[in-house]
């Protein structure tokens, strides 16, 4: 990783990400190449000693010459300490002035600037002791160079002013003299058990979920003991250490989200070592590491780095990072996947998927991955509620929108893995009219099979199931009474709602009617709308963090929750199973927004907290798939599993662990 770009008025500097990252940022669109420039680095004996105070002279160079001990403060700056230039905040008391031989010890180096660190620390834990120092072009100073810097205070915000990350505090140097070499590196400050600890709870007290919001670089009282955020802010830039991490996400992008000393004093932890979100407690005490200056290991959830990881503590992308300058070890933590029991004779088993993209262009690793996952780890349910499967063309902005060769690549596969025989249902929408990514035309529907008393109805029988086409929306899908005191619909598979806002540049949810041996079924898919770069990050300078996606999931819960409610309206006995990827953990609003008034029991809520969890980001393992049973479903004798294949794995087939629930003809007792 570097940092490039120029200092002062319409500049425009960004994060080159490495290898492993990039691939997303040109992906976003945000990666872009900017002419390096020049600066002089000068070299040679000028005035720094980086002695304790007390200590006797110092001795020669490598080069011979002994520093000199005289010194002038250069014109246009006042000699300060890397301490003066961080201060006791997320904003430098000092940014855009000037600054002369600022002291400090090289700790790293990237391609366009270095990290350096004072020697003699005050006693003041609020303001760090550690700065990047940006030089443009590759720095000729190397570890253990003790320097001494001119340049201007800058705060470096990744993504641009209005971006709502915090500025990470920077000298850009106009000259960097070297006065002497192999110079001890600080010790590093250990984080967690031994040494300081983060804030187990709380980001910002000063402006707690649920309460007013504030900016934490112009107001709020900067409390590093309560506070985390103004805790990693009082180190950035300084050496730190994490001993004894234990993995608590997966390799990904190049990150590994990790806890200090194999996870004492941390949050509630999985049972297979995971750490959950709770309300309230988005668990600050995890530390990410970052593989900007050393490779990291590829590890699973419970995988542990034994000894010190050691590096320098960074800002970038909304959160902190700490850049290990050395590769970790690796222990293996032993997780393996897991898998299910098969359904009974007298069960139906219904199963959430969410296939992240596949195409006929995914490799052919995936594909068996994924059948493995349906056949072994979920052992063939009946029906599968299916999002994320893109068209035919894959990414490609062509104008496709039939995935029926995706569709049969993955049954083919399934076949091969020794599955049951799968039929598909489902719309295609109209281009690009449905959200993800341009030209991929991601599809919602279902894989069924019909070998266990299973049927799916379609109706029409004939004729296009109420497809978009440009210029004729899709048909909604209707509850009508079916003659017989019961319920049916007048399309199916039909999309929900298909002209309402709410479902703008997202996948709609498509309503099919089924029956188990005779007994009808209503059953939902769906995806809703995603986190995005709209929504704020945890460690940003927003507090609380806006998460303005929130409200789209809530109006599109709302509409969900009004087509249920027609149903049972015909029918209050209706047997409906809504499934699929939610994007919000059970305790969310819009969660409970899908439960008000339909009689709706989310299943995953009645899980131990514990085995709660479906998807891991950056090291928290929260519930975003569910699946629901109305009352008459529920009241049958009903077994809900998350079966965690995925989220906990680096070479995982997808990002989310399946569900499956299996509803019994007998009621619960």
């Amino acid at each position: 990783m570097a940092y490039r770009g120029e200092p002062g008025a319409g500049r425009r500097r960004l994060r080159v990400v490495p290898s492993t990252r990039r691939s997303r940022a040109l992906a976003a669109g945000v990666l872009v190449a900017v002419p390096a420039v020049a600066v002089p680095l000068l070299w040679g004996p000028v005035g720094h000693d980086p002695r304790p105070a007390g200590a006797s002279a110092p001795a020669p160079s490598p080069g011979g010459a002994a520093p000199s001990t005289t010194a002038t403060a250069l014109p246009g700056g006042v000699e300060r300490r890397i301490r003066d230039v961080q201060g006791a905040g997320h904003v430098s008391p000092l940014r855009g002035k000037a600054v002369a031989r600022v002291p400090g010890v090289v700790t790293a180096v990237t391609d366009n600037g270095f990290w350096m660190q004072d020697p003699r620390p005050d006693r003041d834990a609020a303001t760090s002791e550690g700065v990047f120092v940006f030089t443009r072009t590759r720095p000729g100073v190397a570890p253990g160079h003790a320097v001494r810097v001119d340049g201007r205070v800058s705060e470096f915000r990744t993504g641009g002013a209005r971006s709502p990350g915090l500025g990470r505090t920077e000298i850009d140097a106009t000259r960097t003299v070297v006065e002497a070499r192999g110079v001890p590196l600080p010790a590093p400050v250990v984080l967690g058990p031994g040494g300081r600890r983060p804030p187990a709870s709380a980001v910002d007290g000063d402006h707690p979920p649920g309460g007013p919001a504030g900016n934490v670089e112009s107001g709020g009282r900067f409390a590093p003991g309560r506070d985390a955020i103004d805790f990693y802010e009082s180190l950035e830039g300084m050496r730190v250490a994490v001993r004894d991490a234990v993995a608590v996400g997966p390799s990904k992008d190049g990150e590994i989200p990790v806890l200090a000393a194999g996870g004492a004093g941390a949050g509630t932890r999985t049972a297979r070592g995971g750490l959950l979100e709770r309300d309230g407690d988005a668990n600050p005490e995890r530390i990410l590491l970052d593989d900007a200056l050393a490779a990291l290991p590829s590890v699973n959830v419970g995988d542990r780095l034994p000894g010190s990881a050691e590096g320098v503590l960074d800002y970038a992308d909304g959160a902190f990072r700490l850049l290990p300058t050395a590769v970790p070890r690796r222990a293996d933590g032993g997780q393996v996947r897991e898998t299910t029991r098969p359904a009974g004779p007298d069960e139906l088993a219904v199963a959430t998927v969410d296939l992240r993209g596949l195409s006929p262009e995914s490799p052919r690793a995936r594909y068996e991955a994924l059948a493995a996952d349906l056949v072994d780890g979920l052992k063939s349910p009946d029906l599968v509620t299916v999002t994320g499967l893109r068209d035919n063309s894959g990414a490609e902005d062509d104008g496709t929108v039939a995935a029926d060769q995706t569709v049969a690549e993955l049954i083919t596969a399934i076949s091969a893995a020794g599955g049951a025989p799968y039929d598909w249902r489902s719309i295609p929408p109209r281009d690009n009219a449905d959200g993800g990514e341009r030209g991929a035309n991601d599809h919602v529907g279902f894989l069924f099979r019909r070998d266990r008393g299973l049927a799916f109805v379609d109706r029409p029988a004939t004729a296009d199931l109420g497809e978009e086409q440009p210029g004729r929306p899709a048909a909604p899908v209707r509850a009508l009474a079916d003659g017989l005191g019961g319920v049916r619909l007048n399309l199916s598979p039909g999309r929900i709602a298909p002209r309402d806002a709410v479902w703008s540049r997202a996948p709609k949810p498509v309503a099919a009617e089924l029956t188990w041996r005779g007994t009808p079924l209503i059953v939902i898919a769906g995806r809703w709308y995603p986190v995005t770069a709209d929504d704020q990050p945890l460690f940003g300078r927003y507090q609380p963090p806006s998460r303005p996606t929130g409200w789209r999931r809530a109006a599109q819960a709302r509409v969900v929750a009004g087509f249920v409610r027609s149903v049972r309206a015909v029918d209050p006995d209706a047997g409906i199973i809504v499934a699929g990827d939610l994007n919000e953990p059970e305790s969310a609003p819009p969660v409970r927004e899908l439960l008000k008034g339909t009689g709706l029991r989310d299943l995953t809520a009645g899980l131990p907290e514990t085995d709660r969890y479906t998807a891991i980001s950056g090291g928290n393992a929260q519930a975003l798939d569910h699946i629901l049973l109305s009352p008459s479903l529920a009241a049958r004798r009903h077994e809900l599993d998350i079966v965690h294949r995925n989220s906990e794995f680096a070479d995982r087939a997808g990002e989310r662990d399946p569900s499956v629930v299996r509803i019994g003809a007998s009621p619960a007792r």
